[in-house]
């Protein structure tokens, strides 16, 4: 806590006196904050930075962390959206995927947190998890929906190496995660979210119409952000940076004011992939006057040439300027950007 604080004030010019629209408390678990806590990094945010009215204040929060005397402290010290690792409505997958809050906790913190007058929340899903039925997938969506909640998040299940589920899937405890299942899912989810009223706004993020994370758009459209505590990272349009991870070194060179950070500066080819992943990402797209105006007519040209295999087959639609991915496209989005990018 005390070396966020020294932070704050040895980096309140990496925004150069911005407009702050949003502030974000991301995982590991910032639930586990006091009212204290969280007042005093508030505090300090507002007391060095200019800070625009009615700015996004997120919490990322577990059911289990969430009773009706947190969320009623989470709103007096200023959290005014929450994002909840709700992960499915299903006990049995819960219990497969390990998560220390059950279906019920799923459904009430979401309600406690509406009574608490905290009604802008968003939820993460997972899909593509082993024996997960069509039926079982479409549940959690129209549960998700019926609690009127705006705003999801959607991820495939992944299996990170030396991990317990990767442990249990090689010595055949478990079944392996079925990519099929998981491209099925994927396209059921957008088929859904349009049929009802979700837009799809973003590769693995869907809310009602103008409920969009500002935060989290943020990094899609390219603004500048400052990023505080131990793995933070930070963008200001020319240069990247990221903390140790390390917490014990984090604390100690953050009071000797030295050296707790690494900065990469982005050369054009980085800048242009940076833009090509962020925009295809998007509803809103990759404009190709953004491509001409930043990087010029020849890097221009020789995009358009890659694009046009992409728009033969269905994959891309390039409207006018704006190039957008189709749902099949979006299936394959990694493997598209990845064969766009300037190496």
């Amino acid at each position: 806590m005390d070396a966020i604080l020294l932070e704050i004030d040895q980096r309140k010019q990496y925004l150069s006196a911005e407009s702050i629209e949003t502030i974000y408390f991301g995982g590991g678990t910032p639930s586990m904050l006091t009212e204290e806590e969280l007042d005093k990094i508030l505090g300090k945010i507002h007391a060095e930075f200019n800070i625009a009215e009615n700015p996004e204040i997120t919490l990322e929060a577990n059911p289990d962390d969430l009773d009706m005397e947190k969320l009623m402290s989470l709103k007096k010290s200023g959290i005014n959206r929450l994002s909840i690792g709700v992960q499915s409505f299903s006990e049995a997958e819960l219990l497969y995927l390990n998560r220390a809050h059950n279906a019920t906790e799923a459904l009430n913190c979401i309600t406690m947190a509406q009574e608490a007058g905290i009604d802008n929340i968003s939820i993460d899903l997972i899909y593509g998890i082993p024996g997960q039925t069509d039926e079982i997938w479409e549940q959690n969506l129209d549960t998700m929906k019926s609690l009127s909640v705006p705003h999801f998040s959607a991820y495939s299940l992944t299996v990170e190496p030396k991990t317990q589920l990767d442990h249990l899937i090689k010595t055949h405890q478990s079944k392996a995660v079925d990519d099929a299942q998981t491209a099925a899912h994927f396209l059921l989810l957008m088929q859904w979210a349009q049929t009802n009223g979700f837009e799809h706004y973003e590769i693995s993020n869907f809310s009602i119409p103008g409920m969009y994370a500002k935060h989290n758009s943020s990094y899609w459209l390219s603004k500048k952000y400052l990023g505080l505590g131990p793995s933070a990272h930070s963008y200001n349009g020319e240069t990247r940076q990221w903390n140790i991870s390390n917490n014990a070194k984090y604390i100690s060179l953050v009071n000797e004011e030295s050296g707790y950070s690494e900065v990469e500066i982005l050369d054009t080819d980085q800048q242009f992939n940076e833009y090509v992943m962020t925009s295809l990402r998007t509803m809103w797209g990759m404009d190709l006057d953004i491509i001409k105006r930043r990087f010029g007519d020849r890097i221009l040209a020789e995009l358009e040439q890659q694009l046009s295999g992409y728009i033969e087959q269905g994959f891309i639609i390039q409207n006018k300027n704006i190039i957008v991915l189709t749902k099949e496209g979006k299936l394959m989005a990694d493997a598209i950007m990845s064969d766009l990018f300037r190496v």
